[in-house]
């Protein structure tokens, strides 16, 4: 008895010729017998063969009714699928257009920006310290805690995260080490700016920058961290001294950090077009960051396209979530004080179940299946499906030795990567 099965995600198209068989027991392991799955592609040898399980109602079942035997047309270049963060960030930058990118600030804003749709996110400092502390941008949030949320924010996505690390928090030897740590938590850029420290918040006055040679210099520090660690994140260089100094400084400045090699140049508090425009026309072949400050900054607020014809490929949007989550909250706060519960625009407990369970189809894998698909690269490659609840769920799962259902529960959670198909 066959079954023939075609599956399309995230622009790829799966065609698998699934035969039922009977299957033993396994006596290591009886929950979790194995039949073999062979992936094969057109245009490229074979490059795995691994396991396959089929469950019928895993969580109560003892036992298992069938297994399934396996030939698939796959089509997915397997250097791909372990694309690295910052690879995919180049890639996304290597792209025709602008690309918009929301600020988030704790895992959930993170995963709910990559449930809208968007290529990428930035972690703001902003937000951060205002969600982790209750306090304003000031400097008051340390390494540490910027490098924790940012790590929780990383390993809760897909898509390629940018981190705001400030100043570096210290000298050219803290710059290195701030890069690299960012790097190990899984981010795939990183934003350096060059006000002193404790530094002011972005768009206000009494904004202070250290000399040239100093500002230079930290982004000198981020590129040989970023060799060091053979990495390649991508390091965004800021400038204040627009506020700080002047338009002609800032400028400057930009030219000099793209001449060391910053891949993504971002000058704050641009005051009107013309010197947006200005901007834009400087080391034309650099990546350019505009940064619409909702609310009342000094940028002018500008529709993506507008931006486009300017030459920005990014564009950030810094206040849009943490400002209407405290909005909502004090809303649902005075509708609870007056009596009326649950507020008008909270949703559903299943529908926030579903956001906080549902991840994006992925195109590359999350930091942990990274990790271990280095360490077991020479190993299997599980695919489990688990036919619970008329739903069947796919879950990669890279093993480098039996795994018990014990553990398959504990994992899976982390290391899911791709949506439920039915």
């Amino acid at each position: 008895m066959g079954l023939q099965l075609q599956m399309k995600l995230h622009s790829t198209t799966y065609n698998f010729s699934l035969q039922y068989t009977h299957s033993h027991e396994n006596p290591s392991n009886p929950k979790l017998p194995l039949s073999n799955l062979i992936f094969r592609s057109p245009s490229t040898p074979r490059h795995y063969q691994s396991l396959f399980p089929l469950f019928s109602k895993p969580h109560s079942s003892k036992r298992t009714i069938k297994a399934l035997r396996i030939v698939s047309d796959y089509s997915v270049d397997k250097d791909r699928v372990a694309e690295s963060p910052a690879k995919l960030l180049r890639r996304i930058l290597g792209s025709p257009g602008i690309h918009q990118s929301p600020c988030c600030f704790d895992a959930l804003s993170a995963k709910l920006v990559e449930r809208a749709g968007f290529d990428c996110c930035f972690v703001s400092g902003f937000s951060v310290s205002a969600a982790r502390l209750g306090m304003p941008d000031a400097g008051l949030i340390s390494y540490g805690e910027m490098l924790e949320q940012g790590r929780l924010i990383t390993q809760a996505v897909s898509i390629p995260v940018i981190g705001d690390a400030d100043t570096g928090y210290g000298n050219a030897m803290n710059v290195k080490r701030t890069v690299k740590e960012y790097i190990k938590a899984g981010f795939a850029g990183i934003m350096l700016e060059d006000q002193v420290s404790p530094k002011a918040c972005g768009h206000t006055r009494g904004r202070k920058v250290v000399s040239r040679e100093e500002a230079v210099m930290r982004i000198k520090a981020a590129i040989d961290a970023r060799e060091e660690s053979g990495s390649d994140i991508v390091i965004v260089a800021r400038t204040d001294s627009r506020q700080g100094v002047s338009l002609e400084e800032s400028l400057w400045r930009t030219r000099a950090f793209a001449d060391v090699g910053a891949d993504v140049l971002f000058i704050d508090a641009l005051a009107s077009k013309d010197e947006m425009r200005a901007f834009c026309e400087i080391s034309p072949l650099i990546h350019k960051l505009a940064n619409m400050l909702e609310g009342g900054g000094k940028t002018p607020i500008l529709d993506p396209s507008e931006l486009e014809d300017f030459g920005f490929k990014l564009v950030a949007y810094p206040l849009s979530l943490i400002g209407v989550s405290m909005q909502a909250m004090q809303d649902a706060l005075a509708s609870i004080k007056e009596g009326h519960i649950p507020h008008k625009s909270m949703p559903s407990f299943d529908k926030m179940k579903e956001i906080l369970v549902t991840m994006k189809k992925r195109s590359y894998m999350p930091p942990l299946a990274r990790d271990l698909h280095k360490k077991l690269s020479e190993k299997p490659l599980t695919l489990v499906w688990l036919l619970e609840s008329s739903m069947m769920d796919i879950y990669f799962l890279w093993l480098g030795c039996s795994l018990s259902f014990d553990e398959y529960v504990k994992m899976r959670s982390v290391i899911k990567l791709l949506e439920s198909v039915m």
